[in-house]
Protein backbone atom coordinates (compact mmCIF):
# COMPACT_ATOMS: atom_id res chain seq x y z
CA UNK A 1 0.00 0.00 0.00
CA UNK A 2 2.66 2.50 1.08
CA UNK A 3 4.84 1.47 -1.86
CA UNK A 4 2.04 2.30 -4.32
CA UNK A 5 1.47 5.69 -2.72
CA UNK A 6 5.20 6.45 -2.78
CA UNK A 7 5.47 5.44 -6.45
CA UNK A 8 2.44 7.60 -7.31
CA UNK A 9 3.91 10.66 -5.58
CA UNK A 10 7.31 10.10 -7.16
CA UNK A 11 5.78 9.80 -10.63
CA UNK A 12 3.57 12.86 -10.07
CA UNK A 13 6.53 15.02 -9.00
CA UNK A 14 8.61 13.90 -11.96
CA UNK A 15 5.79 14.70 -14.39
CA UNK A 16 4.64 18.00 -12.89
CA UNK A 17 7.73 19.37 -11.15
CA UNK A 18 7.80 22.49 -13.35
CA UNK A 19 4.21 23.31 -12.39
CA UNK A 20 4.98 22.68 -8.73
CA UNK A 21 7.97 25.03 -8.86
CA UNK A 22 5.85 27.70 -10.56
CA UNK A 23 3.07 27.41 -7.97
CA UNK A 24 5.58 27.58 -5.11
CA UNK A 25 7.31 30.67 -6.49
CA UNK A 26 3.96 32.36 -7.20
CA UNK A 27 2.82 31.66 -3.63
CA UNK A 28 6.03 33.15 -2.23
CA UNK A 29 5.61 36.26 -4.38
CA UNK A 30 1.97 36.80 -3.47
CA UNK A 31 1.70 35.74 0.15
CA UNK A 32 5.02 36.58 1.79
CA UNK A 33 4.81 40.16 3.06
CA UNK A 34 7.94 42.23 3.63
CA UNK A 35 8.42 44.76 6.49
CA UNK A 36 7.22 47.75 4.50
CA UNK A 37 4.09 49.84 4.00
CA UNK A 38 2.88 50.80 0.53
CA UNK A 39 0.80 53.97 0.46
CA UNK A 40 -1.50 54.55 -2.52
CA UNK A 41 -4.21 57.13 -3.32
CA UNK A 42 -7.42 56.39 -1.44
CA UNK A 43 -11.07 57.18 -1.89
CA UNK A 44 -14.08 58.70 -0.15
CA UNK A 45 -16.67 57.62 2.39
CA UNK A 46 -19.96 59.50 2.12
CA UNK A 47 -20.76 60.38 5.72
CA UNK A 48 -24.31 61.44 4.87
CA UNK A 49 -25.07 57.74 4.47
CA UNK A 50 -23.23 56.73 7.65
CA UNK A 51 -24.75 59.25 10.07
CA UNK A 52 -28.39 59.21 11.16
CA UNK A 53 -30.00 61.85 13.38
CA UNK A 54 -33.65 61.82 14.41
CA UNK A 55 -35.60 64.56 12.60
CA UNK A 56 -32.47 65.59 10.69
CA UNK A 57 -32.39 68.35 8.10
CA UNK A 58 -31.75 67.52 4.44
CA UNK A 59 -28.24 67.68 3.01
CA UNK A 60 -28.26 68.34 -0.74
CA UNK A 61 -24.51 67.98 -1.21
CA UNK A 62 -22.26 65.61 0.72
CA UNK A 63 -19.55 65.51 3.36
CA UNK A 64 -16.97 62.84 2.61
CA UNK A 65 -14.20 61.37 4.72
CA UNK A 66 -11.02 60.69 2.76
CA UNK A 67 -8.69 57.78 3.40
CA UNK A 68 -5.35 56.31 2.36
CA UNK A 69 -5.20 52.88 0.73
CA UNK A 70 -2.46 50.51 1.89
CA UNK A 71 -1.37 47.90 -0.65
CA UNK A 72 -0.04 44.56 0.60
CA UNK A 73 3.77 44.76 0.82
CA UNK A 74 4.38 41.66 -1.27
CA UNK A 75 7.05 41.51 -3.98
CA UNK A 76 4.74 42.27 -6.96
CA UNK A 77 3.32 45.38 -5.24
CA UNK A 78 6.77 46.58 -4.19
CA UNK A 79 7.89 46.32 -7.82
CA UNK A 80 4.75 48.18 -8.92
CA UNK A 81 5.45 50.92 -6.38
CA UNK A 82 8.79 51.53 -8.10
CA UNK A 83 7.05 52.48 -11.34
CA UNK A 84 3.48 53.58 -10.51
CA UNK A 85 3.04 57.28 -9.81
CA UNK A 86 1.92 58.14 -6.26
CA UNK A 87 2.64 54.67 -4.90
CA UNK A 88 5.19 55.11 -2.10
CA UNK A 89 7.11 52.58 -0.01
CA UNK A 90 7.83 53.30 3.66
CA UNK A 91 9.24 51.26 6.52
CA UNK A 92 6.58 49.40 8.55
CA UNK A 93 7.56 51.35 11.66
CA UNK A 94 5.85 54.44 10.18
CA UNK A 95 2.45 53.06 11.24
CA UNK A 96 3.38 51.01 14.30
CA UNK A 97 4.38 52.11 17.79
CA UNK A 98 7.58 50.53 19.13
CA UNK A 99 7.28 47.30 17.20
CA UNK A 100 3.53 46.80 17.55
CA UNK A 101 2.05 44.10 15.37
CA UNK A 102 -0.46 45.13 12.69
CA UNK A 103 -3.21 43.57 14.83
CA UNK A 104 -2.23 45.66 17.88
CA UNK A 105 -1.99 48.81 15.76
CA UNK A 106 -5.48 48.25 14.33
CA UNK A 107 -6.89 47.63 17.81
CA UNK A 108 -5.45 50.92 19.03
CA UNK A 109 -6.74 52.72 15.95
CA UNK A 110 -10.25 51.47 16.79
CA UNK A 111 -10.05 53.32 20.12
CA UNK A 112 -8.73 56.36 18.24
CA UNK A 113 -11.67 56.28 15.81
CA UNK A 114 -14.17 55.99 18.67
CA UNK A 115 -12.51 58.96 20.38
CA UNK A 116 -12.73 60.95 17.13
CA UNK A 117 -16.41 60.11 16.67
CA UNK A 118 -17.26 61.03 20.27
CA UNK A 119 -15.41 64.33 19.94
CA UNK A 120 -17.10 64.99 16.60
CA UNK A 121 -20.56 64.58 18.12
CA UNK A 122 -19.83 66.77 21.14
CA UNK A 123 -18.16 69.52 19.09
CA UNK A 124 -21.04 69.63 16.60
CA UNK A 125 -23.82 69.65 19.19
CA UNK A 126 -22.05 72.39 21.17
CA UNK A 127 -22.33 74.71 18.15
CA UNK A 128 -26.11 74.26 17.98
CA UNK A 129 -29.05 74.69 20.34
CA UNK A 130 -29.33 70.92 20.70
CA UNK A 131 -28.62 69.03 23.94
CA UNK A 132 -25.80 66.63 24.76
CA UNK A 133 -25.14 65.17 28.20
CA UNK A 134 -21.84 63.53 29.16
CA UNK A 135 -22.33 60.46 31.38
CA UNK A 136 -18.86 58.92 31.65
CA UNK A 137 -15.29 58.90 30.34
CA UNK A 138 -13.15 55.86 29.53
CA UNK A 139 -9.39 56.40 29.20
CA UNK A 140 -7.62 53.50 27.49
CA UNK A 141 -3.82 53.24 27.48
CA UNK A 142 -2.46 52.83 23.96
CA UNK A 143 1.21 53.51 24.68
CA UNK A 144 3.61 52.81 27.54
CA UNK A 145 7.07 54.35 27.19
CA UNK A 146 10.17 52.19 27.45
CA UNK A 147 11.38 54.67 30.08
CA UNK A 148 8.27 54.22 32.23
CA UNK A 149 8.60 52.52 35.59
CA UNK A 150 5.04 51.31 35.92
CA UNK A 151 2.89 48.19 36.05
CA UNK A 152 0.29 49.86 33.81
CA UNK A 153 -0.20 47.87 30.60
CA UNK A 154 -1.45 48.75 27.14
CA UNK A 155 -5.26 48.58 26.81
CA UNK A 156 -5.74 49.16 30.57
CA UNK A 157 -8.54 51.60 31.37
CA UNK A 158 -7.34 54.21 33.87
CA UNK A 159 -10.01 54.63 36.54
CA UNK A 160 -8.23 56.73 39.17
CA UNK A 161 -4.83 58.01 40.27
CA UNK A 162 -4.21 58.58 43.99
CA UNK A 163 -7.97 58.02 44.50
CA UNK A 164 -8.85 60.88 42.11
CA UNK A 165 -11.24 59.90 39.30
CA UNK A 166 -9.73 60.32 35.83
CA UNK A 167 -11.90 61.77 33.06
CA UNK A 168 -9.25 62.79 30.53
CA UNK A 169 -5.54 62.95 29.72
CA UNK A 170 -5.56 66.46 31.20
CA UNK A 171 -6.51 64.99 34.58
CA UNK A 172 -3.52 62.65 34.39
CA UNK A 173 -1.20 65.51 33.39
CA UNK A 174 -2.43 67.69 36.28
CA UNK A 175 -1.80 64.99 38.88
CA UNK A 176 1.66 64.22 37.47
CA UNK A 177 2.77 67.86 37.22
CA UNK A 178 1.65 68.47 40.81
CA UNK A 179 3.73 65.48 41.96
CA UNK A 180 7.44 65.37 42.77
CA UNK A 181 10.20 63.61 40.89
CA UNK A 182 10.35 60.00 42.05
CA UNK A 183 6.83 59.90 43.54
CA UNK A 184 5.07 56.55 43.25
CA UNK A 185 1.46 57.09 42.18
CA UNK A 186 -1.30 54.65 43.08
CA UNK A 187 -3.30 53.82 39.97
CA UNK A 188 -6.53 51.85 39.70
CA UNK A 189 -7.13 50.27 36.29
CA UNK A 190 -9.68 48.03 34.64
CA UNK A 191 -7.91 45.10 32.97
CA UNK A 192 -9.76 42.17 31.41
CA UNK A 193 -12.95 43.40 33.13
CA UNK A 194 -11.30 43.28 36.57
CA UNK A 195 -10.15 46.21 38.71
CA UNK A 196 -6.46 46.13 39.60
CA UNK A 197 -4.24 48.33 41.76
CA UNK A 198 -0.97 49.21 40.03
CA UNK A 199 1.71 51.90 40.37
CA UNK A 200 3.53 54.44 38.24
CA UNK A 201 6.72 56.32 39.09
CA UNK A 202 7.08 59.99 38.18
CA UNK A 203 10.21 60.68 36.11
CA UNK A 204 11.68 63.69 34.33
CA UNK A 205 11.78 64.28 30.56
CA UNK A 206 12.57 67.19 28.23
CA UNK A 207 8.86 68.07 28.42
CA UNK A 208 8.65 67.92 32.22
CA UNK A 209 7.43 65.29 34.66
CA UNK A 210 5.77 62.18 33.16
CA UNK A 211 4.67 58.66 34.04
CA UNK A 212 5.19 57.51 30.43
CA UNK A 213 1.70 56.63 29.17
CA UNK A 214 -0.68 57.94 26.51
CA UNK A 215 -4.44 57.39 26.39
CA UNK A 216 -7.43 57.57 24.09
CA UNK A 217 -10.62 58.91 25.71
CA UNK A 218 -13.95 57.34 24.76
CA UNK A 219 -17.09 59.06 26.04
CA UNK A 220 -20.55 57.84 27.03
CA UNK A 221 -23.11 60.51 26.17
CA UNK A 222 -26.82 61.12 25.59
CA UNK A 223 -27.68 63.35 22.63
CA UNK A 224 -31.03 64.97 21.87
CA UNK A 225 -31.86 64.47 19.05
CA UNK A 226 -30.19 61.05 19.03
CA UNK A 227 -27.31 60.37 16.67
CA UNK A 228 -25.98 57.12 15.20
CA UNK A 229 -22.68 56.66 13.33
CA UNK A 230 -22.03 53.50 11.33
CA UNK A 231 -18.55 52.28 10.46
CA UNK A 232 -17.00 49.15 8.97
CA UNK A 233 -14.65 46.76 10.75
CA UNK A 234 -11.91 47.66 8.26
CA UNK A 235 -12.06 51.35 9.23
CA UNK A 236 -10.02 52.87 12.04
CA UNK A 237 -8.01 55.91 13.09
CA UNK A 238 -8.82 59.48 14.17
CA UNK A 239 -8.47 61.44 10.92
CA UNK A 240 -12.18 61.36 10.04
CA UNK A 241 -13.16 63.41 13.09
CA UNK A 242 -13.46 66.82 11.42
CA UNK A 243 -15.57 65.62 8.49
CA UNK A 244 -17.79 63.58 10.81
CA UNK A 245 -18.42 66.67 12.93
CA UNK A 246 -19.28 68.77 9.85
CA UNK A 247 -21.74 66.13 8.61
CA UNK A 248 -23.42 65.97 12.04
CA UNK A 249 -23.61 69.75 12.35
CA UNK A 250 -25.20 70.05 8.93
CA UNK A 251 -27.91 67.51 9.80
CA UNK A 252 -28.66 69.42 13.02
CA UNK A 253 -29.10 72.85 11.45
CA UNK A 254 -31.63 74.18 8.97
CA UNK A 255 -29.12 75.92 6.68
CA UNK A 256 -27.33 73.45 4.38
CA UNK A 257 -23.69 74.56 4.32
CA UNK A 258 -22.84 72.08 1.54
CA UNK A 259 -24.84 74.22 -0.93
CA UNK A 260 -25.14 71.10 -3.05
CA UNK A 261 -21.37 70.63 -3.33
CA UNK A 262 -19.30 67.50 -2.87
CA UNK A 263 -17.07 68.34 0.10
CA UNK A 264 -14.23 66.03 1.11
CA UNK A 265 -11.47 66.32 3.65
CA UNK A 266 -9.55 65.11 6.65
CA UNK A 267 -8.47 66.20 10.12
CA UNK A 268 -8.67 65.18 13.76
CA UNK A 269 -10.92 67.03 16.18
CA UNK A 270 -11.22 67.36 19.94
CA UNK A 271 -14.41 67.89 21.93
CA UNK A 272 -13.85 71.67 21.90
CA UNK A 273 -13.79 71.66 18.10
CA UNK A 274 -10.05 72.18 17.63
CA UNK A 275 -8.67 70.66 14.42
CA UNK A 276 -5.47 68.60 14.45
CA UNK A 277 -2.83 67.41 11.97
CA UNK A 278 -3.10 64.15 10.03
CA UNK A 279 -0.84 62.02 7.85
CA UNK A 280 -1.17 61.08 4.20
CA UNK A 281 -2.76 64.31 2.95
CA UNK A 282 -1.21 63.70 -0.49
CA UNK A 283 -3.07 60.43 -1.01
CA UNK A 284 -6.30 61.83 0.43
CA UNK A 285 -6.26 64.87 -1.83
CA UNK A 286 -5.58 62.73 -4.90
CA UNK A 287 -8.50 60.49 -3.92
CA UNK A 288 -10.79 63.51 -3.49
CA UNK A 289 -9.87 64.85 -6.92
CA UNK A 290 -10.37 61.47 -8.60
CA UNK A 291 -13.85 61.31 -7.08
CA UNK A 292 -14.60 64.80 -8.43
CA UNK A 293 -14.89 66.66 -5.13
CA UNK A 294 -15.57 70.41 -5.31
CA UNK A 295 -13.88 71.30 -2.00
CA UNK A 296 -11.09 69.71 0.05
CA UNK A 297 -10.68 70.55 3.76
CA UNK A 298 -7.50 69.88 5.74
CA UNK A 299 -5.75 71.01 8.95
CA UNK A 300 -3.45 74.05 8.82
CA UNK A 301 -0.41 71.83 9.44
CA UNK A 302 -1.17 70.01 6.15
CA UNK A 303 -2.39 73.01 4.14
CA UNK A 304 0.88 73.99 2.42
CA UNK A 305 1.53 70.42 1.31
CA UNK A 306 -2.01 70.14 -0.09
CA UNK A 307 -1.64 73.41 -2.02
CA UNK A 308 1.73 72.29 -3.39
CA UNK A 309 0.31 68.99 -4.64
CA UNK A 310 -2.72 70.71 -6.17
CA UNK A 311 -0.51 73.23 -7.99
CA UNK A 312 1.93 70.58 -9.20
CA UNK A 313 -0.86 68.45 -10.65
CA UNK A 314 -3.03 71.37 -11.82
CA UNK A 315 -6.01 70.19 -9.76
CA UNK A 316 -9.27 72.09 -10.13
CA UNK A 317 -10.39 71.90 -6.50
CA UNK A 318 -10.84 74.53 -3.80
CA UNK A 319 -8.76 73.83 -0.68
CA UNK A 320 -9.69 75.42 2.64
CA UNK A 321 -8.27 75.13 6.15
CA UNK A 322 -8.86 76.40 9.67
CA UNK A 323 -8.04 75.92 13.34
CA UNK A 324 -11.55 75.08 14.55
CA UNK A 325 -14.80 73.49 13.44
CA UNK A 326 -16.55 76.85 13.78
CA UNK A 327 -14.01 78.52 11.49
CA UNK A 328 -14.51 75.87 8.79
CA UNK A 329 -18.29 76.23 9.01
CA UNK A 330 -18.01 80.00 8.48
CA UNK A 331 -15.72 79.52 5.49
CA UNK A 332 -18.10 77.03 3.90
CA UNK A 333 -20.99 79.38 4.55
CA UNK A 334 -19.16 82.20 2.74
CA UNK A 335 -18.20 80.19 -0.34
CA UNK A 336 -19.99 81.30 -3.48
CA UNK A 337 -20.14 79.60 -6.87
Amino acid sequence: MFTKIYDFIKTFIKEYYRDLIFITVAALLLFIELPFVIYTPGGLINLNKRITISNEYETKGSFNMTYVTLAKPNIPNILLAKIVKNWDIEDKDTIALDGDSVKETLKKDKYAMKEAQDNAVIAAYNLTDKTIKINNYHNYVYYVSKDAKTSIEEFDEILSINDKKITSLDDIKKIVTESKLGDILSVKVLRDNKEKDVTAKVFNTEDGLKIGIAVYTNIDYEADPSVSIKSKNSESGPSGGLMTSLAIYNKLTKEDITKGKKISGTGTIDSQGNIGEIGGVKYKLIGAVKKKSDIFICPKENYKEALKIAKKNNYNIKIITGDTLEEIIKKLDNITD
